[in-house]
């Protein structure tokens, strides 16, 4: 299917989004276009696969009322309180790994609402979109935690939101390090089933 003719330069609502039917994955990041790589590359999706498993089996072995998700998975993030429509939502991402433990937040669309959780694998092509861009939206939209994991040099950034609403950054961890996830009180990741 061919591409759709937008103007990158209009902002955009998620209204518009649910419009836009043809083969590019697109986020919007407060209202303007981002467009998303075709395909990751088969590194990016190694750990994507291996990160959701062990989210999944945690999950699923403690009974826990939280849900993980792989992308592509719509997490809309409306930044003004109430303000749900679609017409009002100006961002709308598609994270790598998503955790929700507020499943009011789920419905058919995906997530409305920050999750607990969000992991971004950058590549060359994204990596300002991740570190810069998306750090403020999901800081601002109070995401509890944030990974950034960069699988070419296999390391992982963690922030942590702490009482202030801002990112407390937790470290790079790499090698056989082993991260703790924040959101849970005993659940760790051992960075050499990662990579």
């Amino acid at each position: 299917m061919d591409s759709l003719h937008l103007d990158i330069n209009k902002r955009y609502t998620y209204a518009d989004y649910l419009l836009w039917f043809d083969d590019k994955r697109r986020e919007l990041l407060d209202g303007f276009i981002h467009m998303m790589t075709p395909a990751p590359a088969r590194k990016h999706q190694d750990i994507s696969g291996k990160l959701f498993y062990l989210f999944y089996d945690k999950l699923l072995k403690t009974k826990s009322d939280c849900k993980v998700y792989a992308a592509p998975f719509d997490v809309r993030l409306p930044m003004t309180e109430g303000k749900l429509e679609e017409k009002d939502i100006y961002t709308v991402v598609q994270p790598d790994i998503t955790v929700v433990c507020d499943l009011a937040k789920l419905d058919d669309k995906g997530c409305i609402g920050a999750p607990d959780l969000i992991v971004e694998i950058v590549s060359p092509s994204t990596l300002k979109k991740d570190i810069k861009d998306k750090f403020i939206l999901y800081e601002k939209a109070g995401v509890k935690e944030y990974w950034i994991i960069n699988p070419n040099d296999e390391n992982v950034s963690v922030f942590v939101l702490d009482s202030s609403g801002k990112y407390e950054f937790k470290g790079i961890y790499a090698e056989d390090m082993v991260v703790k996830v924040s959101i849970f009180d005993d659940f760790k990741i051992c960075l050499k089933d990662l990579f």
